[in-house]
């Protein structure tokens, strides 16, 4: 039985609020939901326009989760500019995923490139692994991108997977090519003590290969689980991947 953990990232819970204004569907009754459900753990991405998850509703997931008292896992994810270094290290999640940013995007198109410096993003992992929270970064699976990670002196890394999602969609030899890629990252990471995160454009189908990953600790999962919780409602959606884990 696998022991990975399931994180839902409720993003896409506040884009549809934000799409009509006022606060409905409500951000935080998702949570209980999801909560009730079983995960195990929650996501929130605030990007800097709010154009889903603003700041008001991170102190309210923060103060939710901590009111919940079962050690719920609480995931920041978003690139390191000051105005969220600060909110994360007023709310001390259990985790902060830092991930690159291009201007523009829609969502995360990529992971942080190996040949970015450093200095400067070591010195903000420590300063957030003082204040108590885990550190994680984004990235592609590549073995150059994980001797970066693991430079940083990060906690865990957190594999991008959009391009697994593609090769599995596709199938065949490619699917499985595309997958030993991941286990290859993941195996390299274990080895230089590096924990294993996993998320984007999983799914219900594709995460039953995925979920074999050596070492993988959690998986992040968002528009899937909550598009799919459109037919079948989020109580049961949340199950569902829950039970996919768990094999």
């Amino acid at each position: 039985m696998s022991s990975t953990k399931l994180s839902v990232n409720v993003n896409k819970v506040a884009t549809i609020r934000n799409s009509r204004g006022g606060l409905v569907p409500s951000v935080t009754e998702a949570v209980a939901v999801c909560l009730g459900a079983g995960a195990p753990g929650i996501t929130v991405h605030p990007r800097a326009d709010a154009r889903h998850i603003t700041f008001a509703d991170v102190r309210e997931v923060s103060a939710q989760l901590k009111a919940h008292g079962r050690g719920i896992e609480f995931n920041i994810e978003g690139d390191p500019r000051p105005d969220l270094l600060a909110l994360v290290h007023e709310v001390r999640p259990d985790q902060c995923t830092l991930v690159p940013v291009r201007a523009g995007e829609i969502t995360s198109q990529a992971g942080w490139p190996p040949n970015t410096p450093v200095s400067a993003l070591q010195t903000t992992i420590r300063d957030l692994q003082r204040a108590g929270v885990r550190v994680s970064v984004f990235i592609d699976p590549d073995l150059e991108a994980v001797r970066w990670a693991a430079s940083l002196d990060a906690d865990r890394i957190e594999l991008y997977t959009e391009p697994y999602a593609r090769a599995y969609t596709r199938g065949g030899r490619e699917r499985q090519e595309s997958f030993e890629l991941y286990a290859e990252a993941a195996r390299l990471a274990h080895s230089l003590g590096v924990g294993i995160n996993a998320g984007h454009d999983l799914d219900l189908e594709n995460l039953t290969l995925f979920r074999t990953l050596p070492h993988l600790d959690e998986v992040s999962i968002g528009h899937a689980l909550i598009s799919h919780a459109l037919y079948v409602g989020l109580d049961r959606a949340v199950r569902d991947y829950l039970a996919v884990l768990a094999g």
